[in-house]
């Protein structure tokens, strides 16, 4: 099973008004294109991109007490 990635949007709502930066999880591009269209009946995408990757660092459990231990 694919992990879900973000997939950021600029549409065109059916009233006209752009919509920037509407991010979407899915494990595809479809996926995440069909919960669009679920929220937004009748827009009109025009640009899709997938978000970048967060990056959590190597930081463990031991390194965050040992900062607080060594600021008492």
């Amino acid at each position: 099973m694919n992990k879900p990635v973000k997939y950021v949007y600029q549409i065109r709502s059916r009233n006209g008004v752009v919509v920037n930066n509407l991010q979407i999880y899915g494990r595809t591009e479809a996926e995440a294109r069909e919960k669009l269209m679920q929220m937004y009946t009748h827009c009109e995408i025009l640009e899709c991109a997938v978000a970048a990757a967060e990056h959590h660092g190597n930081t463990s459990y031991e390194d965050v007490l040992d900062v607080i231990v060594k600021e008492d």
